[in-house]
């Protein structure tokens, strides 16, 4: 596990470079602040390495805020690093300002040649479109403009990049339904066009969808995502199902995710779990959340997993 004695960890993603070290990526603030609550705005993105992703070594941070006025100059969180055609590595990663308080979430980008040293592209590079994504403003009943958690991946196709990221839509649906996978387009990893939800609201769907990830497992291609039991809507916590991580089984991802088909990961406190193959094998890998009502924040040994047919089980 990823346990540090002055830092809570949560929200990690990965990338495994030439060698067939692990690259792990993960949101990271002091203990000192006392109250956990107070960690989501005082995030930067720290980066440890391994060999089996159980003992790491920790590094100097990816990302930390930037200098202000800035799109990003209050706090940085999740995202997902992939490689683009030239060898390069690309992290795309979510930022809020001072200016917002942080109630408003974008995406941008850095690149780095090592995955040690990044260096900030101009930005941002998606936000938010009202054409398709619920805004912030006070009378919305929710409580920041979702548009974070960047999971991109190359068109099984080969016809360039798509990005998945938690967003909200607007309308009449109860706040707690309302939540959709945001999705984007781009030719190059430099210009977004910003694209209608892979995913409507639905009654048993959940306030936001947090951390997708799409991933293959046992030949299935699958939706990761997470959510906690105070944000899904409430025909969905009257399931009284166990684990906040949530599967959806996919055939075609640009047909859309059927989100009342999600099932839970069954995990006593796991949260915003990642996939990743390590010797080939899925394992799954996120943050300790609460437990015992106390909030832990270290990552956990990686869980062989596989899939059954119908659900993400252990192996």
């Amino acid at each position: 596990m990823l346990k540090l004695a002055d830092h809570w960890v949560w929200d990690s993603w990965y990338a495994t470079d030439d060698e067939g070290r692990h690259h792990g990526f993960f949101l990271r603030a002091s203990r000192a602040l006392q109250e956990e609550g107070r960690r989501h705005l005082r995030a930067s993105i720290g980066h440890a390495v391994s060999e089996d992703m159980q003992d790491w070594t920790l590094l100097p941070d990816a990302l930390v805020f930037d200098d202000g006025p800035s799109w990003d100059d209050l706090a940085t969180w999740t995202g997902s690093v992939v490689r683009d055609d030239a060898g390069r590595w690309r992290m795309f990663y979510t930022g809020v300002s001072r200016a917002e308080d942080g109630k408003v979430q974008r995406i941008g980008s850095a690149v780095s040649d090592d995955l040690v040293v990044w260096q900030r592209n101009p930005g941002p590079l998606v936000e938010a479109d009202p054409r398709f994504y619920e805004q912030y403003n006070e009378s919305s009943g929710w409580f920041d403009e979702a548009c974070r958690d960047p999971w991109v991946f190359r068109d099984p196709a080969g016809d360039g990049w798509h990005m998945l990221f938690t967003a909200r839509v607007a309308g009449a649906e109860p706040a707690r339904q309302r939540g959709v996978v945001g999705h984007a387009r781009s030719r190059d990893l430099g210009e977004w066009e910003v694209l209608e939800p892979l995913s409507v609201p639905d009654a048993l769907g959940f306030g936001q969808i947090e951390v997708t990830q799409l991933h293959r497992v046992d030949g299935q291609w699958l939706l990761l995502f997470c959510c906690g039991p105070g944000e899904a809507a409430d025909e969905r916590r009257a399931l009284g199902e166990q684990g906040d991580n949530y599967v959806v089984p996919v055939e075609n991802f640009l047909d859309g995710f059927d989100i009342a088909k999600a099932r839970p990961f069954e995990h006593e406190s796991l949260y915003a779990a990642r996939l990743h193959d390590i010797d080939g094998q899925a394992h799954l890998i996120g943050f300790r959340n609460l437990e015992g009502g106390e909030f832990v924040g270290e990552l956990t040994d990686p869980i062989p997993v596989r899939w059954d047919g119908e659900r993400l089980v252990r192996k």
